[in-house]
């Protein structure tokens, strides 16, 4: 296994709603992808070495402390050094693509706040997730960056940079109060040649302060929740509406191992537990957003059927064919390095369910439905009431043979229960007897067939013995009582075989034949925020409190968490996390009322 030279928790995350990039804490920017979140990287050194493309800038210092923090309440980031022969602070930020036309750019501000040092800056874009052949060319106060059938880029600066094998390099001196800055972006964007970062520094901390300051939540944690919300934030996309399940490609569940993916799509669940997220902190804008680009997704189905596909594309495309890059190692690694992913050819039936719990909050807390929208919901409750019965891939897309998943099961009695619940409320047509009639046949299903007697608890999947923690999700949609001695059975078998010290695996690969992967994987972030919402619904308030704590403690410096955690709390998988940020706004939001002692009118 190759040396990890920049772990996955040493980064940071920028963007400006239409990409992001990530920056070490040694102020390397080793991953982003350009002009889109899910175009082909430009700096990929990350899931390679450094010839994968990078910037690094950084002050010439030995045994120098760096730190991270981001500017309170916003996404511009600080990158810092300091050691002996002063203080040094890198400031990065992307200012927001806020119209169509806007192109991405990233500004790099270095400036020196105590005593003197010499920077070295390399900047080595390589296009098409470095299979191109990238070359430069001089340009009046910078270096351009091409390659044949590529978005041509550009870095402009304030200081004199030279060129050296196909990159651009610099190396200068700063005295305590100067300062220097850079602007990476597209070769014909004349804000790039301008490098005029004043006031676009301005106009970009005022943007993330404002938006943080819509935010309802008041209690503990208010700054975690805030960071986790201004994460989920960075995976929108401002033109499209759509909200992707990680910045990431290709980062491993397990290192070494193959279980790779491409998370750079917006899946109808994650997405859909975004915009509740969301939504739960005040941000209804989001939600509307992001209902209009599910109406879109409906219109482009290849199917006649109102078959929802599992992801999308960001723009609402409907193909995202899985390839491998053989060209690129891998983090620690670990291949294959895939792009795109075929899971969008899977059935999962749980993703009408998360659609539609979201699709009826939207409704309740912010816009109402169009009748173009409701019929939509119509024809997609249809289709679950004639195939909630059918084996499917699961909320873990399992890539064995298809089983019947009470995950699944359950998310389809969600799907039903909303759909009614929003029909009543807003006196919309509607076949009440039969969808009533197929929502009682889906809870008498799950008791009678993912009940097990003689274990005394719930099972994954229909007749079995086993566990998943997707079942943590039962109480918290509605399906059973938090506090029902069935479930409480089941909650206590999950921490028996799938918790250890707070981190929840999701299953035991041995006994999940639909696996079909080789290796394994840590434990899931999200599962275990789950885990704690859980116990706090269940009264052990106190134990989920202090579970609650020890998650915080697994966040990198800068409050981010990515999908998974290895046995020593270390982060696994893409980074940022949407599902992993979502749950813990979910857990820091029930937890704290149960903390203060809010009384609540009704508790599921």
């Amino acid at each position: 296994m190759s040396k990890i030279k920049r772990r996955i928790d040493d980064h940071g995350v920028i963007g400006d709603l239409r990409t992001c990039a990530l920056i070490a804490n040694d102020g390397t920017i080793d991953y982003l992808c350009w002009p889109e979140l899910d175009s082909p990287s430009v700096f990929a050194a990350l899931l390679d070495g450094d010839d994968a493309g990078l910037f690094s800038l950084a002050p010439d210092w030995k045994n120098a402390r760096q730190q991270q923090l981001y500017l309170p309440d916003t996404n511009i980031l600080q990158t810092r050094w300091l050691g002996d022969a002063g203080v040094a602070e890198i400031t990065d930020y992307m200012p927001i693509c806020d119209q169509p036309n806007k192109v991405p750019r990233l500004v790099r501000r270095v400036k020196m706040v105590r005593g003197t040092a010499t920077f070295n800056l390399l900047c080595s874009p390589r296009h098409d997730y470095a299979r191109a052949e990238t070359h430069t060319e001089l340009r009046p106060g910078g270096v351009a960056f091409l390659a044949e059938g590529q978005p041509a880029l550009r870095l402009s600066a304030t200081v004199v940079m030279t060129r050296e094998n196909h990159s651009a390099v610099a190396e200068f001196t700063l005295q305590a109060g100067e300062s220097a800055e850079f602007v990476f972006g597209s070769d014909d964007d004349p804000f790039v040649a301008e490098i005029a970062t004043e006031q676009c520094f301005s106009d970009t901390l005022a943007y993330w302060r404002r938006w943080s300051s819509h935010s309802t939540y008041r209690g503990r944690w208010q700054e975690m929740v805030t960071r986790s919300a201004l994460a989920l934030k960075l995976l929108t996309s401002k033109q499209h509406g759509s909200i992707a399940a990680a910045a990431t490609f290709g980062l491993p569940e397990e290192l070494g191992g193959e279980r790779n993916w491409d998370y750079r799509a917006s899946w109808i669940r994650d997405a859909s537990f975004s915009m509740y997220a969301l939504m739960r902190l005040g941000y209804v804008e989001e939600a509307r957003d992001f209902t209009h680009w599910v109406g879109r997704c409906v219109e482009h189905s290849h199917d006649d059927t109102p078959h929802l596909q599992v992801m999308y594309r960001l723009d609402s495309g409907t193909e995202l064919h899985e390839t491998e890059l053989l060209n690129l190692s891998g983090y620690a690694n670990s291949r294959p390095v895939r792009i795109g992913n075929d899971a969008w050819r899977q059935t999962q039936l749980d993703i009408y369910g998360e659609l539609m719990d979201a699709i009826y909050l939207a409704n309740k807390y912010g816009e109402a439905i169009s009748q173009r929208g409701w019929r939509h919901v119509s024809s997609m409750i249809d289709y679950v009431c004639g195939n909630w019965n059918q084996p499917d891939a699961g909320i873990w897309e399992m890539r064995g043979e298809p089983e019947h998943f009470l995950h699944s099961r359950l998310m389809c009695w969600v799907a039903l229960d909303r759909a009614l619940r929003l029909g009543l409320k807003r006196s919309l047509p509607m076949p009440y007897e039969r969808w009533d009639r197929v929502r009682s046949e889906i809870r008498d299903d799950i008791w009678q067939n993912f009940w097990n007697p003689e274990l005394g608890h719930f099972t994954a999947t229909r007749g079995g013995k086993f566990l998943d923690a997707s079942m943590l999700l039962m109480p918290l949609v509605r399906f059973v009582s938090s506090t029902d001695p069935d479930w409480i059975a089941t909650l206590d078998a999950i921490k028996t075989h799938l918790v250890s010290d707070g981190l929840v695996r999701r299953y035991n690969i041995s006994e999940t034949p639909a696996d079909a992967l080789t290796g394994g994987e840590g434990s899931f972030a999200a599962c275990s925020f789950w885990y704690v919402e859980c116990l706090a619904r269940a009264g052990r308030v106190h134990e989920a409190h202090f579970e609650f704590e020890k998650l915080l403690s697994y966040a990198n410096p800068l409050g981010l968490y990515a999908e998974e955690f290895t046995t020593h709390g270390e982060a696994l998988g893409n980074m940022p996390q949407a599902l992993s940020h979502l749950a813990l706004i979910s857990a820091a939001f029930f937890l704290n009322r149960k903390l203060s002692n809010e009384v609540t009118l009704w508790q599921p």
